[in-house]
């Protein structure tokens, strides 16, 4: 990749996140212009003490200046109080944040492995029986969304057969350090991990199988057999490589989505991460919440795009080369 690629992706990516950034200060204004109506134990609060939360919560002055502390207070990352547990933002996002990154990175790693395998073997062995039922399958879990697969998961086989717990990160009691700890919460994950990575794999298969059956029509497969190839080397060290291209873009975008598609898992199974706390603060209207994850998910979104676009540089060294 040349220096005016990474430099144009850069400043593309920070380009975007500025209008996030502005598009957010905004957008929870309008939703409600008096959020300190939402906030508890706000009949408890004198005039005085009004004036001061409306101060600490930046709502006073005009619209640019409460643009300018809204700026100011972003870049030092400060989001105010929760007004539901009236702790930091900051901290309640950083103490959830752990919970569901495990959650995503073993459910999209789980994905990737098994709808790219999938994709790739029916797009290259089609209309086979394989393909037809793998393409149906997956066509299935595509139009299927995340949370109805949790509760079909937390009916039977939590419910009824007991294997799982039916919630949370780790059972009350239980040790927290040591290798009993991991067992506890890798039990805990089965069931959501498990929701999720069905969630998104039609996704993957699918596109990895377009993917698959655009690159079997290329010139360079048939100088492959001509040489000598066994089909299976030309699938690997040919056709698999190229087609994994626009399925890289895929991956490192939906990464990011997953983080918001969690927010349903979470909640269905009681897990303590930013989807959990999403949907508490969409029910409780707590606005700073509110405002603070839309720009988490928002970033996110932003950084797994500028990671693909680079990677898509890297693989395909003609886009890196682009002007």
């Amino acid at each position: 990749m040349n220096f005016l690629y990474v430099t144009k992706k850069l400043l593309s990516a920070f380009l975007t996140l500025i209008a996030v950034v502005i598009f957010n200060f905004f957008l929870f204004r309008v939703v409600d212009r008096d959020p300190l109506a939402k906030y508890r134990g706000r009949s408890k609060l004198s005039i005085a003490q009004r004036e001061i939360m409306i101060e600490r919560l930046g709502l006073n002055g005009s619209k640019w200046q409460q643009f300018i502390t809204y700026i100011k207070s972003t870049a030092r990352l400060d989001f105010g109080r929760s007004f539901d547990s009236t702790r930091p933002v900051l901290r309640e996002i950083s103490d959830r944040l752990p919970a569901t990154l495990l959650l995503v990175g073993i459910s999209t790693i789980l994905t990737i492995l098994i709808g790219v395998y999938i994709g790739a073997r029916a797009g290259w062995q089609r209309g086979s029986r394989f393909d037809r039922v793998s393409t149906s399958a997956t066509m299935v879990l595509y139009a299927t969304p995340e949370f109805f697969f949790g509760m079909l998961l937390l009916a039977f086989i939590a419910g009824r057969t007991g294997w799982f717990p039916t919630g949370g990160l780790r059972d009350v009691g239980a040790d927290t350090s040591g290798f009993a700890s991991i067992l506890d919460r890798a039990h805990h994950l089965v069931l959501p991990s498990l929701t999720l990575t069905l969630g998104y794999l039609g996704s993957y298969s699918l596109i990895m199988r377009t993917s698959m059956l655009e690159t079997l029509g290329e010139d360079y497969l048939t100088t492959a057999r001509a040489k000598g190839l066994r089909d299976r080397d030309v699938m690997m060290r040919h056709a698999v490589p190229n087609a994994l291209l626009p399925s890289v873009s895929f991956i490192a975008i939906s990464f990011g989505f997953v983080i918001g598609g969690a927010i349903t898992t979470e909640t269905v199974f009681s897990y303590p991460g930013l989807g959990l706390a999403t949907a508490d603060a969409i029910r409780n209207t707590d606005l700073p919440m509110l405002q603070a994850l839309f720009l988490v998910a928002s970033s996110a979104v932003i950084i797994f795009n500028l990671l693909a676009d680079l990677t898509y540089g890297l693989l395909d060294p003609r886009i890196g080369r682009a002007k």
